[in-house]
């Protein structure tokens, strides 16, 4: 089969990585990919939001099935174009796609379906939001809220507020001063829940939902999950905390409701539906949900994967995951981002970056490319915000750990930054087996 990726990031490379090596795949492309994908596929100079470019791409070049990474494209309908033009296509419509383009209709769903969620309010505009934000305030005094951009915004649309003053800040930065674009035109505003954060995914082929693995991301720029909100500074997988009972409980109670609510609402969803979940004391509650693989979370999903990831993406879509096994390694896995410094902000570009085959050699290592370029003397180059995911495979999370930090170490790269503790929640001794190079 000819195969086609579509996305540039760590994701998309990890899903080259994996499908690449299908018995399956004879041709793999990718579009636009990076310096690190273009060792596992053909790149293809096409922005993954030049719908009508892949569209062509795909006719002219015979692709037999299009996998698509990033949510910009599924939500703005590529899935849809593919299809009308007789090309099979992994991910939503743009229709089933809105439950994660859109907030307050993830939320106006898991109402509708009786999925626990945290109380919220819509508004569309910012006076309604500052007065239900005052109101709150009054009412629940030392509460806090989380306001969040209900469109796209590269996971950085989120801001927890522990005051009345800076959740006021946060609808004057997303309505007033439009930090989002048309994303913060209208705003959700929820309350905070405490607990333990995961990422929670499943497979839909529009009927059936099958478990694909639990992980959890470091969201914080800063050890200590300090500083601004991130698209994901690092992740690892299985999360421990996803017991079998948990997790199914989050498929009777959370994702089996919702994928029959989409197909009652004529939106049936086919494709990656990841939960991002809250486990509080009183069990667990959706906070947002993704229509896609997240990035960091699949740079340690797929390494675990015994089984050949193609067929299964290839059964998602013909509406076959109930004749569908998946088996996995008996390991951890534990990714490191490594950025440009400034990120998430102005991140440096252009730096070189040198060492990347020394830590690629180690064992249990794979160095997935997020933000890089070819330079003209065949270096890599720095060339985004998120630059390198560094995973480790290990059959414990603390020797991950170990592994990938030791890979880390090897990279030469004095402008990238890193979080020096990922995996903090499931290796409480993390500091004593963090030993960075002088």
């Amino acid at each position: 089969m000819k195969i086609l990726v579509v996305g540039s990031g760590g994701r998309e490379h990890a899903l080259c990585w994996a499908i690449g090596g299908s018995p399956l795949c004879k041709k793999l492309y990718c579009a636009p990919g990076n310096a690190g994908i273009a060792r596992d596929a053909e790149c293809v100079p096409l922005a993954a939001e030049n719908i009508p470019g892949l569209v062509a791409f795909a006719k002219e070049k015979g692709i037999d099935f299009v996998v698509v990474g990033p949510e910009a494209p599924l939500v703005a309908g590529l899935v849809d174009r593919l299809e009308e033009a007789g090309i099979k296509a992994f991910g939503p419509s743009a229709k089933a796609a809105e439950i994660e383009g859109s907030k307050g209709f993830m939320k106006d769903l898991a109402k509708r379906c009786k999925v626990p969620t945290a109380a919220y309010q819509r508004c569309r505009d910012a006076q309604t939001a500052r007065g239900f934000v005052r109101s709150y305030a009054a009412q629940r005094p030392g509460h806090e809220l989380v306001v969040k951009a209900d469109g796209l915004a590269a996971g950085k649309g989120v801001v927890i507020c522990r005051t009345e003053e800076e959740a006021l800040a946060a609808i004057d930065a997303a309505m007033v001063d439009k930090r989002f674009g048309a994303s913060g035109a209208e705003v959700v505003i929820e309350e905070f829940l405490r607990g333990e954060e995961v990422s929670f995914f499943t497979l839909c082929d529009g009927t059936t939902a099958i478990p694909f693995g639990s992980a959890q991301d470091h969201k914080r720029v800063g050890d200590g999950d300090i500083g601004p909100n991130t698209g994901g500074m690092g992740a690892y997988s299985p999360a421990p905390i996803m017991t079998p009972q948990l997790s199914a409980q989050v498929m009777s109670d959370i994702v089996q409701p919702t994928l029959a609510g989409m197909a009652e609402l004529g939106r049936p969803f086919k494709g990656v539906l990841f939960a991002g979940l809250m486990i509080t004391d009183t069990g667990p509650k959706l906070i947002e949900y993704n229509a896609r693989f997240g990035d960091p979370e699949c740079q340690v999903l797929v390494p675990r994967l015994m089984s050949d990831l193609l067929p299964i993406l290839i059964a998602c879509r013909d509406g076959q995951l109930r004749n569908v096994g998946i088996r996995w390694h008996d390991r951890s896995a534990l990714c490191v981002v490594m950025a440009g410094r400034g990120y998430p902000d102005e991140p440096l570009r252009g730096t070189v970056i040198r060492g990347l085959d020394q830590a690629a050699a180690l064992a249990g290592v794979t160095v997935f490319h997020a933000g890089t370029k070819a330079g003209s003397d065949g270096s890599i180059l720095a060339n985004g915000g998120r630059v390198l995911g560094v995973t480790a495979c290990a059959n414990s999370l603390p020797a991950a750990y170990s592994r990938a930090y030791q890979a880390v170490d090897a990279i030469d790269w004095p402008e990238g930054i890193f979080r020096n503790d990922i995996g903090w929640r499931a290796i409480p001794n993390w500091r004593a087996l963090r030993r960075p190079k002088q």
